[in-house]
């Protein structure tokens, strides 16, 4: 697996959780391919567009277990755990990051609410 490119992820999907980029839609929109698209944790459907528009969740979360499984050439599935301080709540997700035009974007992600705690993590991924 190339380190390299596992930590670059890893920064831009940080990004992506901070809640400085979370408030500006320039930001964001970098981040996000055009057709982006995801399955929220509550089992909603959004896009680009609503992300930008509506805005997201604004809340404190950090990033653990982060990990990623190359499946083609310019696409990467990325599976990590978020602890979020701001809701008390733990979530299991997953990216899929697609090279475009040079940069690396983000174009599906999904959330899914756990029980598990980053200790149990470990043992499961």
């Amino acid at each position: 697996m190339n380190q390299h490119l596992k930590e670059h992820l890893k920064q831009l999907e940080e990004r992506h959780i901070h809640l400085e980029v979370r408030r500006n839609r320039e930001q964001l929109g970098q981040i996000l391919a055009d057709d982006f698209f995801e399955i929220t944790s509550s089992g909603n459907m959004i896009n680009k567009n609503d992300c930008l528009k509506n805005g997201v969740v604004l809340t404190e979360m950090t990033l653990h277990h982060y990990e990623i499984h190359p499946l083609a050439e310019h696409v990467v599935l990325s599976t990590y755990y978020i602890k979020d301080k701001t809701r008390n709540r733990n979530t299991l997700r997953s990216s899929i990051w697609k090279l475009i035009d040079g940069r690396w974007r983000l174009y599906f992600h999904q959330g899914t609410i756990t029980e598990l705690e980053i200790d149990q993590i470990a043992k499961k991924m």
